[in-house]
């Protein structure tokens, strides 16, 4: 029996040991947060003061010094993330998983999207490209001294290689082409024109500025569809976040305060990272991005600001003719001119494999169509002529000054310095609010807008004529934007900034305004406007879209007790979508289904899962005026909108009853509305991946102030929380040290971190942290102090 004893204790010991270097592997690349290092490429000693929720506060004698710092932490932190931001960007995910990342790269590449970043970074004047180096230097310097990396990297594979500037410039362009994505909206409405009567396209898209006015091309259903097909999934959500800014006549300090929360894909680690940098001429503090040297969200000494997407159309799709006698040129006003044509060597996987992709150009834009080899020449066969379809966009440029203009708003020192340096921002387009200490407030649409000789841009369009080329770009002076206003404050909210009919044409990707109209109603209600109110303003959860919807749909007709009781239930709620309560769970789905119900039949099942989402303006015109929708094609019985209203009321009842049983009074909405921030690679592992995910019950709907944007188009998680407010912030111009932060997930972007998720429950819950502390409050109750020295 020994033996079998003996045998069991060293297979005990076996499994401890391979249990303890498991551990300590997965715990490899954590921060070093207290000690000394000596580090090349530094002026002088920086100081590295984590706060208890691991927040860096950088204490520097010079701002090249600081920005080094920055990119050292940045890639102690969120090392991972920061190289899958390259890797997309640079068009190599291929390199990483195969053929599944062809398609993205393929995108990525026709874009230049590296490529262009890489001639910006040769442009940037001497101080924004020290800063740019210093920032590449530090993250270097890290990768120089780690000797164990995330444990991503070994299952992976990979190993990184070493950050060049470029790499520290590129987000840029990623977040411009996520929030930029109108070009994808101009093929789906080609493809649903050709399914639509005019009337039907007038129904859909009337609640965003009316249908489409300039389709002017033969290009038949099919290409787009092949197209659509070619195209790799959107990089994340497009739209959405709130901002507001109230003026020093409204507080009650006297000094304005000024509110922002961002909304973008939920993810873990959140996107964002909070950092502090004090130096003798730079004090700012906000909201960073890994990869990236400068404060995007946030405030210095003196001024304060926040941005939302404007949803500016900045893309058009040209449809090029082909030169009948000459395949390698195109026709134009002026005559044929030649492709300007590029290779782009995508290598797959690690085992030597690589594709050639040649990428043409027009004078439009790159040739997106060329995503697809054979697309061009199956329709050049069934249409009897060649044609193309190219991309005009302002964010395809070599010359974009948005890193400069994000390092001149650092050090703004009042709102006019901050809005002259906005006049160098291009991509993407946004809506800014600005407030400084002295107490002025602004509103500024920023970037490149572009003037249409003709056109709206919402439907492809012949390039080979010249009628709808771009003629310029608004000139910055012409750009939407005011100050001090008489009534003390502005609100945005993704909603129409100025008129679809006024001199500036920003297009139609806006969203409906409801978020905005509620935090203008609650500002209205509260006087003096405090930093505790304006933190009850964003968390508020209110929809204004079913308190205008809800009265329509509950004329359905009643026919058996548990419809009365639903709709008694409803009849009493007043509109907030709280976590614990039963009527969102009963109104979202009722509502879901009736978007289902009303125009899944006219569309067909491709272009509705594109277009389906929940549309409160869309679905009430369907059930008030244009009655015809309700009315299912598939079916010989007609149907009305009482039984479309009163079909899906019952299958929604059959739905909630049979998951949650009978008892209305004790669903949650809760139990649905969940937001799953979820690890891009931990939380795939078989098995074991949940462990490194997150998961929150959240309040709040698609069109509340705490926005908690669902998956509608799900079938199996349709009320989850995928996109919301991944930061949030407030500050007070009086006193900004105490300004309030938080993020969705925490800082750190390691699974074994303590921080990795520490600000869950917090930020679920409505509550914040302050990032202000003096060096001997950080000192007593922070994690450490880091000190990097100079090499000797």
């Amino acid at each position: 029996m020994k033996w079998v004893w003996r045998s069991l204790l060293g297979l005990l010991l076996l499994v401890s040991l391979g249990l303890g270097a498991g551990y300590f592997w997965l715990r490899g690349g954590l921060p070093m947060a207290q000690g000394t290092l000596q580090i090349d490429g530094l002026e002088a000693p920086v100081q590295i003061m984590r706060d208890a929720n691991a927040v860096p506060h950088i204490f520097a004698a010079n701002d090249e010094d600081a920005y080094f710092a920055l990119g050292f932490v940045h890639a102690s932190d969120r090392l991972l993330q920061m190289e899958m931001q390259r890797i997309v960007a640079a068009g190599r995910l291929a390199e990483l998983i195969g053929d599944s990342g062809l398609r993205l790269d393929r995108f990525m590449r026709v874009l230049a999207v590296y490529r262009n970043t890489q001639a910006t970074y040769e442009n940037l004047p001497d101080d924004v490209r020290q800063a740019v180096d210093a920032y590449t230097a530090g993250i270097n310097a890290w990768l120089a001294q780690a000797d164990v990396l995330p444990p991503a990297f070994y299952m992976l594979r990979h190993r990184p290689e070493p950050w060049l500037p470029a790499d520290s410039m590129v987000w840029g362009r990623l977040i411009a082409l996520q929030l930029s994505g109108n070009f994808r909206s101009e093929i789906l409405r080609a493809r649903m024109a050709e399914a639509l009567s005019e009337d039907q396209m007038a129904d859909l898209f009337s609640a965003l500025g009316g249908p489409p006015t300039t389709l002017a091309s033969a290009l038949p259903r099919a290409f787009y569809d092949r197209l659509a097909a070619a195209l790799p999934a959107p990089l994340g959500p497009s739209v959405a976040s709130n901002e507001w800014v109230v003026s020093g006549a409204l507080t009650d300090g006297g000094r304005p305060i000024l509110a922002n929360d961002p909304h973008l894909g939920l993810n873990t680690p959140s996107l964002w990272y909070l950092a502090r940098i004090e130096t003798p001429t730079l004090s700012v503090a906000g909201a960073t991005v890994p990869g990236v040297p400068l404060v995007l969200l946030g405030h210095n000494e003196a001024v304060a600001w926040g941005v939302t997407t404007t949803g500016a159309d900045t893309q058009d799709l040209f449809i090029e003719r082909i030169d009948p006698d000459d395949p390698d040129r195109y026709l134009t006003p002026t005559g044929s001119e030649p492709f300007v044509v590029r290779e782009e060597e995508i290598k797959i996987g690690r085992g030597g494999e690589s594709e050639t992709l040649i990428v043409r150009e027009t004078r439009h834009g790159p040739v997106l169509s060329g995503l697809d080899e054979d697309l061009e020449e199956e329709f050049a066969e069934m249409l009897g002529e060649g044609h193309v379809l190219a991309l005009a966009y302002t964010g395809y440029s070599e010359e974009d000054t948005g890193a400069e203009a994000m390092f001149r708003l650092n050090r703004a020192v009042n709102l006019a310095d901050a809005r002259e340096a906005m006049r160098l921002y291009r991509s993407p387009v946004q809506n800014m609010v600005l407030a400084d200490a002295q107490g002025a407030i602004g509103f500024l649409v920023i970037g490149d807008v572009p003037v249409r000789a003709a056109g709206d841009g919402s439907m492809p369009v012949p390039g080979w004529t010249g009628e709808y080329d771009w003629t310029g770009t608004v000139p910055f002076a012409e750009m939407p934007q005011a100050v001090d206003p008489d009534h003390g404050y502005f609100v945005n909210a993704n909603n129409l900034a100025v008129p679809t009919d006024g001199d500036v044409f920003l297009g139609y990707g806006y969203e409906e305004p409801y978020r905005a109209e509620r935090i203008t109603e609650l500002l209205e209600s509260s006087a003096p406007i405090t930093a505790d109110r304006t933190a009850e303003i964003m968390l508020d959860t209110v929809s204004l879209a079913a308190q205008a919807l809800l009265p329509v749909m509950l004329e359905v007709r009643v026919e058996t007790p548990r419809d009365a009781n639903a709709l008694a239930m409803l009849r009493r709620w007043d509109f907030s979508m709280q976590r614990d309560r039963p009527e969102p769970l009963v109104f979202v789905a009722w509502f879901r289904e009736l978007n289902r119900a009303l125009y899944a039949d006219e569309l067909g099942p491709d272009l509705f899962a594109e277009y389906w989402r929940l549309r409160p303006t869309t679905v009430r015109n369907m059930l008030t005026e244009a009655t015809a929708w309700c009315d299912n094609v598939e079916t010989d019985n007609p149907e009305t909108c009482q039984d479309i209203l009163h079909d899906t009321l019952a299958a929604v009842l059959d739905g909630l009853t049979e998951d949650y049983g009978e008892d209305m009074e004790a669903w949650r909405w809760g139990d649905v509305h969940i937001a799953y921030l979820s690890h891009r690679v931990y939380g795939r592992i078989p098995l074991i991946g949940g462990w490194f995910n997150h998961a929150a019950e959240t309040d709040g709907g698609d069109f509340t102030v705490n926005r908690g944007a669902m998956s509608t188009w799900s079938e199996s998680l349709p009320f989850a929380h995928v996109h919301g407010a991944g930061y949030r912030a407030i500050y007070p111009l009086g006193d900004l040290s105490r300004s309030r932060f938080i993020l969705s997930t925490g800082q750190s972007g390691h699974p074994f971190s303590p921080h990795f998720g520490d600000m869950v429950e917090r930020w679920q819950n409505g509550e914040w942290i302050e990032m202000s502390s003096s060096p001997e409050a950080l000192a007593d109750n922070g994690l450490g102090s880091l000190t990097l020295r100079p090499m000797d």
